[in-house]
């Protein structure tokens, strides 16, 4: 992918938080990632994501990486 596209990838971590009644800083503590990595996961901006913080989320959520993300139809851009 050249570095000016952006990628489709949609981030549903504000949804997930609302239902379980969790706070960012909250699931930061529980997974044990910064607050500031986790806004810019949550703001679409991360460009990737280990596979430990993806099971750390998952965990601490009680969600698969599925209900954490989905692909935006091609031509569209995830919103940011």
């Amino acid at each position: 992918m050249p570095p000016d596209e952006e990628h489709r990838v949609v981030v549903h971590l504000d949804a997930l938080l609302a239902e379980r009644g969790m706070t960012l800083t909250e699931l930061a503590d529980r997974v044990g990632v910064t607050l500031a990595n986790l806004s810019v996961l949550k703001n679409g901006r991360a460009r990737a994501i280990r596979f430990s913080t993806l099971t750390a989320l998952c965990d601490a959520l009680d969600c698969r990486p599925g209900d954490l993300f989905s692909l935006a139809p091609a031509g569209q851009r995830s919103a940011r």
